[in-house]
């Protein structure tokens, strides 16, 4: 199923339009802090594909200043989320199902927290309700070590190497890990930056009680940035929430492990 790219929307997009739709909501995907709409794809993961075949609309997003969508300024999770909102009601077609990655999940909670009627149903992969531990320091670290190779002048490319490397699992495929590490080489400096910076002050734990859509909370196996156990807890405080672990899998389990998680996802958004 071939996906169409959109420009002329509040963000640049891949769509899928399913030859038999279903009457669902669509299903927005939202990609991590080294992704783009690519990771959606199916040289990376088929769930566009995936999910179009199964009835849903789905549309599989840049946020801003990544691939053709436009930046923001300040480059904030609170413009990211008010990103995704006006290209929900730019679809005219009430709440949307939302699955976010890995930032694109902390993009999904803040959407919750903000316009709570924007969204039907929420995946939260591989996320997290807050970035670090508290107190500032280890933050400072993180952003030293995620910008050291910049500053050294290596270029995205000389980052996306060791850094896909240490968030995936051993045995992921050469093929696979060389799709990943192409698309973060692909990520605009600037916008890596903005974005990584964006992070460090996220907090909505003391939100999460207050979700009142169906939410899945889905981890890899061995992923080391939101480990299984992070994924329960949070899973935990959100009122009848679900959890799901793929197996080996590490932090990109939707290309690590595209059939396990495109199964958990279905078989989640089937229920809506």
């Amino acid at each position: 199923m071939t996906a169409a790219l959109v420009t002329d929307a509040p963000l640049a997009h891949l769509g899928w339009h399913p030859v038999e739709p279903i009457a669902k909501p669509p299903v927005l995907l939202l990609h991590g802090v080294g992704g783009g709409r690519q990771a959606w794809d199916d040289a990376s993961s088929g769930t566009g594909a995936a999910l179009a075949a199964a009835g849903f609309r789905t549309l599989a997003v840049d946020f801003p200043g990544y691939g053709l969508s436009a930046t923001i300024s300040p480059y904030d999770l609170a413009g990211l989320a008010s990103a995704v909102e006006r290209l929900i009601d730019w679809l005219g077609c009430g709440p949307a199902v939302v699955v976010g990655h890995s930032m694109g999940g902390m993009v999904t909670q803040e959407l919750m927290a903000r316009a709570p009627q924007a969204v039907a149903m929420a995946v939260l992969a591989s996320t997290s309700p807050a970035f670090g531990k508290p107190g500032g320091d280890w933050q400072r670290d993180f952003l030293q070590s995620r910008f050291a190779p910049l500053d050294a002048g290596l270029g995205m490319a000389g980052l996306a190497g060791p850094l896909v490397s240490a968030m995936v699992a051993p045995e992921m495929s050469a093929a696979r890990r060389a799709v990943a590490q192409a698309m973060m080489s692909g990520v605009p400096e600037t916008t890596y930056r903005s974005a990584v910076a964006a992070l460090v002050n996220f907090d909505r734990r003391a939100a999460l009680p207050s979700i009142r859509v169906p939410t899945l909370v889905i981890t890899g196996e061995l992923d080391r940035t939101a480990a299984p156990e992070v994924a329960r807890r949070m899973a935990g405080f959100i009122p009848g929430a679900r959890c799901a672990v793929v197996p080996s899998a590490g932090h990109l389990l939707n290309i690590e492990q595209p059939e396990a998680f495109n199964r958990a996802l279905l078989d989640f958004v089937r229920t809506c």
